[in-house]
């Protein structure tokens, strides 16, 4: 496992929620990552939250380690979830706040 995986790994299973994501949640760098945060903040979810824009390795790493494309990226219980597209359709569908909901 590469330095990036080793990291990645680390990342998600220390924290019960983690959105990697391009930018911040105050200041989000495009607009499926703005979706995301939006999603997490309407449902009151605490979250870590990873700027891949911030580290090379962790922007292509994170794509290799859970094999999705695109950013962003919801872990939840050290599972992966989705990117905001998956995130929005479970939402909807009320799955969504079920992950959370199941402490």
């Amino acid at each position: 496992m590469s330095d990036a995986q080793s990291r990645i790994a680390e990342i998600v299973q220390s924290n019960p929620v983690v959105l990697f994501m391009k930018g911040t949640p105050l200041f989000p760098q495009c607009g499926f990552s703005s979706r995301a945060v939006a999603i997490l903040d309407h449902l009151n979810v605490t979250y870590e939250s990873v700027d891949v824009l911030q580290d090379m390795e962790i922007r292509s790493g994170i794509k290799e380690y859970s094999e999705w494309p695109t950013i962003p990226q919801l872990y939840v219980k050290g599972e992966f979830v989705g990117g905001s597209d998956i995130m929005m359709e479970m939402f909807e569908a009320g799955e969504l706040q079920g992950l959370f909901a199941e402490g």
